[in-house]
């Protein structure tokens, strides 16, 4: 099924070519100024100078055909209106825009499903092992995670992949304090592990007042361990495995919480195999050559608008890098899924690293030429002092307690408006749906790019541009369809369940009342907004349209009868547009990474 905006495109170019002129002058836009026009195009100005006409003669002519035109709906436009210098205002048949709502109401999956076809990597998380996540892992994770379901649902095979940092220095270290305080692996806890880690590494980095290392021959143990680990010693990767046991567990824990899960759980180990091969590859290639003992790789190119370093691809002690590994792994995932496309997820500062290493993985032929390679580079997630969001004693907060301050906030919040109506454990299953709503909605809400304050007040509140205000809505239309049941005597054990039973006896006609049409308008746009998210890898664009719609929707419920209404064929009609409402907001939600409660 088509989208609205192509279905009224395909209808603009078919004029222009019946006038004669290029039908690829026919594109169609949203008006800016819904006040005066639905939509518009300005082809007639752009084909002016082409076929030396005045432009206003050219839509007159277009406007005329336009007119004439219909569809098995009826006209596709019931205003079509000319204005200087060349615009042509397009309104909507009303006919043709409930042929279209109910047509969407009556498809698997909205109408929209592309089915693109393409095999996506998504890598998203960037944990390190032995770490526990913090606020700082937030935002990859619930960005990667909204890309990977919006791949999917626009028909894709969609692999997310956690990449894992498992393979470094922190391991050495690790290794080196378990030896020193005479501890063995195989009884090695997570509390213990975590209290290890940062002790190691800071006594690896301790200095004296003369700058001097004060453990100078931990800091040679740590690096020796990791060059055994990484040389295949036995005891080392014992070690190594245990502390993947314990810290993959943990991880998956806070994870899950978040509702954000990986196809495939690989880290820079998994990509160690490959890189003396792809290092001399590079040299064989004429790729790669030294620079003050170090190997590196030139990536600068015919039109870049700033100067690019070389990338390094191995140190002059030989050591591998982040480089390094990222090719390593790209060689992995050619090798066992041959992916059309790659989207990375990382922190906005990373933005020459990746450049770096697209470049050379393209040159070096490590991909096909076609395969598209993407990075989504995100701002920092921010306290209200406009710094990364810290502690109050300054350190940077455990993801799982600022999962429990979101679900206490929530929590407080449902208690005080439900009171007694809503049992105990239902108030927590509840506090668990919308908190997840609060935190995620409230960082995709901003395009990625960009920094954003976390204000936990602001994010739980149940108005707003919130995930909950989102999530209220959403049981407002199932609290309705509920009522109506009821009054009807028909059994209701689930919006969902009762929509899929009962859906299909109501018809969506066009509502005379300016919020109900709105509404109406705004629902029709559903399938444009979804790919419009999908070109840009924009999950904040998802964000606005359920904003909008919400707002449309809440007027429309303040503004018009529904239940109330005495003409029974209004208010199934009006029933249905609720229907495809909910069904609609429902859709969004889960692409974007949660779901709803069926009362708050």
């Amino acid at each position: 099924m088509k989208g609205i905006l192509d279905k009224t495109e395909e209808a603009v170019k078919a004029a222009f070519s019946l006038c004669g002129y290029d039908p690829e002058l026919g594109r169609v836009t949203v008006s800016n100024r819904p006040d005066l026009c639905e939509y518009q195009s300005n082809g007639a100005m752009a084909g002016a100078k082409r076929y030396h006409k005045n432009p206003m003669e050219i839509a007159e002519e277009l406007a005329e055909r336009l007119r004439e035109q219909g569809g098995t709906e009826g006209p596709i436009f019931r205003r079509v209106e000319t204005v200087r210098p060349g615009f042509l205002n397009l309104d909507l048949g009303e006919a043709f825009l409930s042929g279209y709502l109910n047509e969407m109401n009556g498809k698997e999956k909205l109408g929209l499903d592309p089915k693109e076809g393409k095999r996506i990597i998504v890598d998203y998380g960037g944990a390190n092992v032995a770490k526990p996540l913090h606020v700082g892992h937030l935002r990859s994770a619930v960005i990667g995670e909204a890309l990977k379901r919006l791949a999917l649902r626009m028909g894709n095979h969609a692999i997310g992949d956690v990449h894992l940092g498992d393979w470094g220095l922190q391991m050495g270290l690790i290794i080196a304090e378990l030896s020193d305080r005479g501890l063995s692996c195989e009884n090695l806890t997570l509390s213990e592990l975590e209290e290890i880690y940062p002790a190691a590494s800071k006594k690896a980095k301790e200095k004296d007042a003369n700058g001097e290392l004060l453990n100078p021959d931990f800091a040679k143990r740590a690096h020796e361990a990791t060059k055994e680990l990484q040389s295949g010693d036995k005891a080392c990767r014992r070690i190594w495995e245990k502390i993947m046991e314990l810290s993959k567990a943990d991880l998956k824990k806070n994870y899950d919480a978040l509702d954000v899960h990986f196809e495939l759980w690989k880290g820079e180990s998994d990509a160690d195999p490959y890189i003396p091969g792809l290092i001399e590859e590079l040299v064989r290639k004429g790729l790669a050559y030294e620079s003050q003992g170090a190997l590196v790789v030139d990536i600068a190119e015919p039109g870049d608008k700033k100067e690019l370093p070389p990338c390094m691809i191995r140190k002059s002690d030989g050591a591998s890098l982040y480089a390094t590994s990222d090719l390593g792994t790209i060689l992995d995932r050619e090798k066992n899924f041959h992916p059309d496309r790659y989207i990375y997820i990382a922190d906005s500062r990373q933005s020459l690293h990746y450049t770096q290493f697209f470049r050379v993985a393209k040159k070096a032929g490590f991909v096909p030429p076609d395969t598209e390679l993407d990075y989504i580079g995100f701002g920092t997630m921010n306290g209200k002092d406009g710094r990364p969001f810290k502690t109050r004693e300054g350190g940077v907060l455990r993801l799982e307690l600022l999962i429990r301050d979101t679900r206490e906030s929530v929590l407080a919040r449902i208690r005080a408006s439900r009171g007694e109506e809503m049992s105990g454990r239902e108030a927590e299953e509840t506090a668990d749906v919308v908190a997840l709503a609060a935190l995620k909605y409230g960082d995709l809400q901003n395009q990625a790019t960009r920094d954003y304050v976390f204000d936990l007040e602001k994010f739980t509140a149940f108005e707003g541009n919130t995930g909950p205000y989102i999530l209220y809505t959403i049981v407002r239309i199932a609290s309705i369809l509920r009522k109506y049941a009821e009054a009807k005597g028909m059994e209701f054990h689930g919006t969902e369940d009762w929509i899929r039973e009962h859906g299909s006896e109501f018809e969506i006609r066009i509502m005379e009342e300016k919020s109900g049409y709105e509404l109406q308008l705004s629902l029709a746009r559903f399938q444009d907004e979804m790919k419009a998210a999908w070109k840009e890898l924009a999950p904040h664009k998802i964000c606005s349209y359920i904003y909008k719609l919400s707002n449309d929707f809440n007027s429309f419920y303040h503004e018009v009868k529904i239940l109330a209404e005495p003409d029974e064929e209004k208010k199934k009609s009006r029933l249905a547009t609720l229907i495809l409402s909910w069904k609609i907001l429902n859709d969004c939600i889960h692409t974007l990474g949660f779901s709803a409660p069926e009362r708050m």
